[in-house]
């Protein structure tokens, strides 16, 4: 996945998505031709997300480690790493120093 500093011709929804007592902040995003993303933050903490869709979590920022469902191995992932998280599946994704940036391609 090549790194883009940012998105052009974007349409943004202004109220934030809080998760977590705000250990997660992110804005939904669409592209012209209808893609969607999220572009967000987490801070220091452990969190388990579900998921609906297939995501790509790409981080821009800082460093998370993850454990998909299923697994009992945790991955580091930083800037410019990605991972992959099936549909109707879940993940633990644990943060501690910086906060992590990061933007979720939805499938």
């Amino acid at each position: 996945m090549t790194q883009n500093v940012q998105f052009d011709t974007v349409s943004v929804v202004k109220k934030a998505n809080v998760y977590f007592d705000g250990k997660c902040v992110s804005h939904s995003i669409v592209l012209a031709d209808g893609t969607k993303k999220s572009v967000g933050v987490i801070l220091p903490a452990t969190l388990t997300f579900n998921t609906g869709a297939p995501e790509i979590m790409e981080g821009v920022a800082g460093a998370c480690r993850v454990r998909l469902k299923g697994e009992t191995e945790w991955k580091t992932y930083g800037a410019g790493e990605s991972f992959n998280v099936p549909a109707n599946s879940a993940f633990d994704i644990e943060v501690s120093g910086e906060p992590y940036h990061y933007v979720c391609h939805f499938g």
